[in-house]
């Protein structure tokens, strides 16, 4: 009650015409503001102190730094050895938005096409899951096998993981537009075009980002374990492989910076999407407004 009286006092004395604001609309307006402050603040408190704990076990225990280093040699680490782990890290990244602009235009092209045949469908939708239920642990020494180069490989390791979210959730948004209004579309003589322009596609595209958002981790996860099974050296080896050798040379911190730099680049790729998502669906979609209000 204190600052609504102080609030209303201020506009009495500055003589305007605004209307006072109510006590409830500011506790709101208060505890929303709190709330976007702590989306970013907590994460961050509770990371620093995670990290002080793991230090802290790690001289309490007085664990080895070949078992498991502690933060300030991890940073060492990534500092020393960032000329190599910079260069995986951007063929790591290659592979990935490679395989995610495959699945993105590959799933969404072959979704319209199950939308716009029932047959079609019906005949390659099953192969599609198979593909997705398959461990791509399974299959991907036989795609090394089969294909010469290792980084087209390692493509198409990436984009079997990360093909089928896409395809599956754009096919169900473009299925999923009212009936009502394809039937209102249908009534006015719209063509099959016209009505997949203007409604099944505006449907379907908070289904399509969604599917993106899983698609974008999923092709980093595939990007690394193709990586592993490869086990490629050289220039082109990426930060699967740097664990790897780290591993057998008992370097432990560089194995902990290569980890921190996959979930960062997991991370980072997470929120590139969802900050797409948002930035195409904020003035219209329910979802979104609700995210800003």
């Amino acid at each position: 009650m204190t600052i609504a009286t102080d609030q209303n006092r201020a506009l009495i004395e500055a003589g305007t015409d605004a209307v006072p604001l109510d006590p409830a609309e500011l506790r709101k307006a208060r505890s929303a503001q709190i709330e976007r402050i702590g989306r970013w603040v907590l994460p961050v408190v509770i990371l620093v102190l995670s990290v002080i704990l793991w230090d802290r076990i790690c001289v309490w225990n007085e664990i080895p730094h070949y078992i498991v280093p502690r933060p300030g040699l991890v940073l060492d680490a990534l500092i020393q050895d960032w000329p190599i782990l910079s260069q995986a890290l951007l063929n790591t990244l290659r592979i990935t938005f490679g395989a995610l602009m495959i699945a993105t235009f590959g799933g969404l092209a072959l979704a319209i096409l199950f939308t716009q045949s029932k047959w079609i469908e019906i005949s390659f939708f099953p192969f599609a899951v198979i593909l997705q239920v398959t461990p791509i642990v399974a299959i991907a020494p036989l795609i090394f096998i089969y294909v010469d180069s290792v980084e087209a490989g390692l493509l198409i390791c990436a984009w079997i993981v990360a093909f089928f979210p896409v395809l599956s959730n754009t096919t169900l948004g473009l299925n999923s537009a009212d009936h009502n209004l394809r039937n209102l579309f249908q009534m006015y003589g719209a063509t099959r075009w016209q009505t997949l322009r203007y409604l099944r596609l505006p449907a379907a595209m908070p289904y399509f980002l969604g599917g993106l958002r899983i698609a974008g981790g999923l092709s980093l996860i595939g990007a690394i374990v193709a990586e592993f099974v490869a086990g490629s050296a050289g220039s082109g080896s990426g930060l699967a492989n740097q664990i790897l050798e780290a591993g057998y040379r008992l370097n432990i911190p560089r194995m902990f910076a290569a980890l921190i730099l996959i979930s960062v680049t997991g991370i980072l790729i997470f929120l590139t999407m969802n900050l797409v998502s948002h930035l195409l669906l904020r003035k219209w979609h329910e979802s979104a407004l609700k995210q800003e209000s």
